[in-house]
């Protein structure tokens, strides 16, 4: 494909023109304004999005890089962070950075734990993170990028982190331990105290990643009046990541990251004082930031207020709760943990939960699909109360036809086995040459792709998978020839 047929236009495309071309391009995405997704998205309602998007528009042009040159800016980012510590238990010794998303936040977590132990702990060269199988891959992110060893041990049958596994994986070379509130595949709280608890009596760090529960897990609190002490209020917390832009329904990108000292978060920042531009120092990792974002998510917080997150919380727990009671009195599906807020997610013993998720997808809804063990995930949001009755309708319905696919069923069966069996016998990485180019073609343009998962899933942390994933990213992110 030649990249002569995406020039700049050599004069410019009128706007009305313009416009209908990106309305056209848009007739295929996802009707999320329906409560058709269950990730990605979270919308706070048109009243409150016209609000957001008034102060983002009002600052779409200041750069946030420079906190002398626009003070407003730098006013508004210095209150939203202090008001997330104060939403999260911090006192007046907490400190933080906004940053553009939960993988900035905790990309910025990791590299100061490893430069303060770097310090304050000489004798560590190899410096090794200690967390639980079911942490965000921001992680492995991290691993790559800031040379920290990732020791993953087991969840426990629950899907949470086990102090236990964790206390003895704990080595001379330990820096940091990572805790989720709450996990994302399975929306579970990890135990924050015992581990926090461990991390204290060892001297260690320890960051809990409350980029999807941070902003509703305090107000979860209040509906079930039933603390869950996730944030500083347990001792040995020294970092937190929290983002805006999830249930906090702030414009994308918001996050914030926590420190319980100023002297940790020293360790995050940047400076460079030999450069003939001058001096220069940077909080994060980016360089340019948009003050758009920063001014959105200010008259976010400012805007909902606590009462307007509460009422919110409650619609999204209470659309929680009607899944979780159709998944119990279920004879087909089964709760994959205890959810401890809005995150909800359920497999089969008899049925393909893949299958299941097929008959979904080509209904409408979008979700993500778990791996080991196979199964569904929903992010419910407070869009879900006025349609988690039509989800509940059209999940009972794919049960029953994929009740009466049993053909279809046993054909998967036998692919996957096919395969593992492939995987026994073929060289390491020539899996990858046969599957690839046939799982990156069903995966973007099939809505039928349940032989696909369960056949991947038999190739999780090979090269292999690694291989199809990778080439699977160069299809998606390559222009597709003009027509």
């Amino acid at each position: 494909m030649s990249m002569d047929n995406f020039r700049i236009p050599d004069k410019a495309i009128e706007f009305e023109a313009l416009f209908a071309q990106m309305s056209e391009n848009k007739k295929d995405d996802l009707d999320w304004k329906r409560g058709r997704a269950f990730c990605l998205v979270y919308y706070p309602g048109e009243e409150k999005e016209e609000l957001i998007r008034k102060a983002y528009n009002m600052y779409f042009t200041e750069n946030a890089l420079n906190p002398m040159v626009f003070p407003s800016l730098r006013k508004m980012e210095n209150e939203v962070v202090a008001m997330v510590a104060n939403l999260l238990h911090g006192d007046e010794g907490v400190r933080g950075s906004f940053t553009s998303g939960g993988t900035e936040s905790i990309l910025m977590a990791i590299k100061s734990a490893r430069d303060y132990m770097a310090k304050t702990k000489p004798e560590i060269t190899v410096p090794e993170m200690i967390l639980p199988a079911t942490a965000h891959p921001t992680f492995a992110k991290a691993i790559k990028y800031f040379g920290v060893k990732g020791v993953y041990v087991e969840a426990d049958k629950n899907y949470c982190a086990s102090p236990k596994n964790i206390e003895a994986a704990i080595t001379e070379n330990t820096i940091l331990i990572v805790a989720s509130a709450t996990s994302y595949p399975h929306g579970v709280l990890d135990p924050i105290k015992e581990i926090g608890k461990i991390a204290k009596e060892r001297a260690l760090l320890f960051h809990v990643d409350a980029c999807i529960g941070g902003f509703m897990l305090p107000f979860v609190e209040i509906i079930t009046n039933k603390e869950m002490p996730f944030d500083f209020r347990a001792e040995g917390v020294t970092s937190i990541s929290i983002d805006i832009h999830k249930y906090g329904y702030a414009a994308k990108g918001a996050s914030v990251v926590l420190y319980r000292t100023a002297e940790l978060r020293k360790h995050q920042f940047t400076v460079y004082t030999d450069w003939p531009g001058g001096i220069y120092g940077s909080l994060t990792m980016v360089g340019s930031r948009p003050g758009g974002t920063v001014a959105a998510a200010w008259a976010t917080l400012m805007g909902i207020g606590m009462d307007g997150y509460l009422d919110m919380a409650k619609k999204t727990w209470g659309a929680t709760q009607l899944i979780k009671e159709y998944i119990n009195q279920s004879t087909d599906l089964i709760l994959m943990g205890e959810p401890a807020m809005t995150i909800v997610a359920f497999s089969s013993k008899t049925i393909d939960i893949f299958e299941l998720a097929d008959e979904l997808s080509i209904k409408g809804w979008h979700f993500e699909r778990l791996c080991e063990p196979a199964g569904i995930h929903l992010t419910i949001s407070q869009i879900h109360e006025q349609y988690m009755s039509e989800f509940i309708a059209d999940l009972d319905q794919g049960i029953k036809q994929v009740q009466a696919n049993t053909i279809k069923q046993i054909t998967n069966k036998i692919k996957v086995g096919v395969m593992r069996r492939l995987v026994q016998v073929l060289p390491e990485g020539l899996i990858a040459k046969i599957q690839s180019s046939f799982s990156g073609k069903a995966a973007v343009k099939s809505d039928r792709i349940a032989p696909i998962y369960g056949m991947l899933g038999v190739l999780r942390g090979t090269e292999d998978m690694d291989e199809i994933v990778l080439d699977l990213l160069d299809k998606l992110n390559t222009p597709s020839p003009k027509k």
